[in-house]
């Protein structure tokens, strides 16, 4: 298995930074380096408690920043990531792009498992 990575657009107060992130569909939320969060201006809301891989326990501040990928750009959660963490597209942002990793070819596409009744 190969690393897939992606792309992405991140839409702040003050302007926007295109960046490219490791895909990690084993993690929740989306980690975006907290110094280009705080440059673009997006705010941290809150804080929330983290396992690391290697199961230690970690507090990082949490918020919310527009994510654009293929065409799409939605509100997402995004962890502010503080030097030494992985910056990372999570399971979360995927699925609010309505997106998903093809895991025979690893190119991110629009969701062909979304259900419409």
């Amino acid at each position: 298995m190969g690393l897939t990575e992606a792309k992405v657009t991140i839409h702040g107060p003050k302007g926007q930074d295109v960046i490219t992130l490791l895909v990690d569909t084993g993690s929740l939320h989306s980690w975006i380096d907290e110094n280009l969060l705080a440059k673009l201006g997006v705010d941290a809301k809150y804080t929330m408690s983290f396992r690391t891989i290697a199961g230690s326990k970690v507090e990082r501040k949490v918020g919310h920043a527009d994510i654009e990928m293929i065409g799409i750009k939605l509100p997402c959660v995004v962890v502010f990531a503080q030097k030494g963490d992985v910056n990372v597209l999570g399971a979360t942002t995927l699925e609010n792009l309505g997106l998903e990793v093809d895991p025979t070819t690893k190119v991110i596409k629009r969701s062909e498992a979304l259900a419409a009744y």
